[in-house]
């Protein structure tokens, strides 16, 4: 009985000692597969092509795999209000996890409800944004911007005797006819340009009689309105446009690739486009969207933003000088556009647009 006995204490304990042994091996350092348990193993994002989808795919993605390597990422490319559309449509059924948009296209899927709301907790990162960039309603956060602007071909000018622009209004000289290409208002560009307009003449998004009127003055300078940022590039890259308005960031990227543009902040000031990343409700993978989301607004992200894409970071990050030189513009002239305003007339702006501006075109 007594050796039956002694063989029970020391199978417990054996037993014992090869569980405590069993934990031990399983333990990770932080911050490698201890943090992966907690997180999905897929994430899907969207946002926008060519050099956006090049730096997240190449750069972005392989930085957080490093981090977490069971998630497997995807992304989907395309311009903001395809994207928007398209998680409206899957609204009973996402299929995107975080979306990057511009901000326009962000607020109006706020109101539409599409956007899972986020906490400091959820991203911790989200307190180094910018006071100025935060989102309404905590419906995602800014994880970089860049002006809108007048761009202008330094070649092309100096060749014709054009003059170089300082103002919003100065799209609507006479020598801008057969010099200038704006897309129409449905794009964020074409958009912000003539709300810009307003603002240039006394109103603003709120007040936006005059900014039609000089759109309309301009539509007259032009065989036509393009229809993406896309037609805006071939328009400068083919010297048959001198002038058009854009960002910042766009600017930069095509002098990058060899074309002579300039950027001008025009005098009564900007706009400036926020990129917002959102998670969108209903999303198949949230803890991991939250981390995603988080990588963002990093110090080594923002840096990448900047000095690959030229896009202003949404964080205080030290830059190279170059860097930070060629992103300078004057912030006490940002002009702030109330998005709620932007998400409720938009539509009746493009109404007008399409019946008394696109007429006026080439007359």
């Amino acid at each position: 009985m007594m050796k039956k006995q002694a063989w029970s204490v020391l199978s417990v304990i054996a037993l014992s000692a090869i569980l405590v042994a069993g934990c031990g091996s399983s333990a990770q350092p932080a911050g490698s597969n201890e943090a992966k348990s907690q997180f999905e193993d897929k994430l899907v994002i969207a946002g926008n092509g060519a050099t956006v989808e090049k730096l997240m795919k190449d750069e972005i993605f392989k930085k957080f795999n490093e981090k977490h390597p069971n998630v497997k990422l995807s992304y989907v490319s395309g311009v903001s209000t395809e994207i928007v559309a398209k998680i409206k449509a899957q609204k009973n059924s996402p299929q995107i996890d975080v979306a990057i948009i511009e901000g326009g296209e962000q607020e109006k899927g706020r109101t539409e409800g599409l956007w899972q709301p986020i906490t400091a907790t959820d991203i911790p990162n989200a307190a180094n944004v910018a006071d100025d960039l935060k989102v309404l309603e905590n419906s995602g956060v800014t994880v970089n911007f860049t002006p809108m602007g007048i761009s202008y071909n330094t070649d092309l000018i100096k060749e014709k005797g054009l003059p170089v622009p300082e103002s919003w209004n100065d799209l609507a000289r006479p020598e801008m006819k057969g010099n200038l290409i704006l897309t129409d208002i449905t794009s964020n560009f074409g958009r912000s340009a003539l709300i810009m307009l307003a603002y240039a003449n006394g109103g603003s998004e709120k007040e936006m009689e005059e900014g039609f009127k000089k759109l309309e003055m301009i539509a007259g300078y032009m065989p036509t309105f393009a229809k993406s940022a896309a037609q805006l590039q071939q328009n400068l890259q083919s010297k048959t446009s001198a002038y058009t308005a854009w960002t910042m960031a766009r600017s930069i990227t095509q002098k990058k690739a060899g074309l002579p543009l300039e950027f001008v902040f025009p005098k009564e000031g900007a706009n400036i486009v926020p990129n917002v990343a959102v998670m969108v409700k209903g999303a198949k993978h949230p803890e991991v969207a939250k981390e995603f989301m988080n990588f963002l607004l990093t110090d080594e992200v923002q840096s990448m933003y900047a000095s690959k894409l030229y896009y202003n970071p949404a964080t205080k990050v030290d830059l190279p000088d170059d860097v930070a030189k060629q992103l300078d513009f004057d912030r006490t002239k940002v002009v702030n556009f109330d998005y709620a305003v932007l998400g409720s007339k938009t539509g009746e702006w493009i109404n007008h647009f399409n019946k008394e501006i696109a007429p006026k075109v080439g007359k």
